[in-house]
């Protein structure tokens, strides 16, 4: 997804009550304003397999998965934002009862060329601040590739899941994500 930025700069709360009467979707990075465009249809099929396998993987757990409309608070000394990440996976019962998520447990982001640098960068910044978060989980558009960032003693550690045969292991979410379920119906490139 592409954005485009607005050039007023809001208060959190403002964010907050323009959003909930908004027919769009908009991110909110430290009082600016972006609001969101479009999806492919790769990212789209991507994102319908992702939510259909972590709805019937976590039904009757504790955790509960979120599509695209659920959005994450990050709070960091650097600012405030609002991101609506493509999935969450959220096990925290205190984090319940508003349009946002503080604490998710896995977060989820479609890759295009588009959305690299901000996922990559600024949104894996304020994602890495998130207490509690067990995995930052990007899958590329293009092709069958998955990245997993998780939380160690010494920091970040790096895992990657290459091809349609490949499984994505969330063992601390109790999931087992084949690519090729993940990618079924999306022509990927050769």
């Amino acid at each position: 997804m592409s954005v485009t930025a607005f050039t007023d700069h809001i208060s959190v709360e403002e964010y907050i009550a323009r959003e909930a009467r908004s027919a769009e979707k908009h991110d909110y990075v430290d009082g600016a304003v972006y609001a969101m465009a479009g999806a492919s249809e790769a990212h789209n099929t991507i994102a319908a397999n992702l939510l259909g396998m972590l709805y019937g993987q976590l039904r009757g757990k504790a955790c509960q998965p979120f599509g695209s409309d659920m959005k994450v608070w990050t709070r960091t000394a650097q600012g405030q934002c609002f991101y609506y990440p493509d999935a969450i996976v959220s096990c925290d019962p205190t984090d319940q009862g508003h349009d946002w998520r503080e604490k998710p447990s896995a977060i989820f982001e479609i890759i295009s060329e588009d959305t690299r640098r901000v996922d990559e960068r600024e949104k894996r910044f304020m994602y890495f601040s998130i207490p509690g978060l067990l995995a930052y989980v990007r899958l590329e558009q293009a092709r069958a590739l998955v990245v997993v960032e998780r939380p160690v003693a010494e920091g970040w550690i790096t895992e990657h899941s290459m091809g349609l045969e490949s499984i994505l292991e969330l063992p601390e979410l109790g999931l087992s994500l084949p690519l090729a379920e993940l990618y079924e119906r999306v022509r990927l490139q050769s």
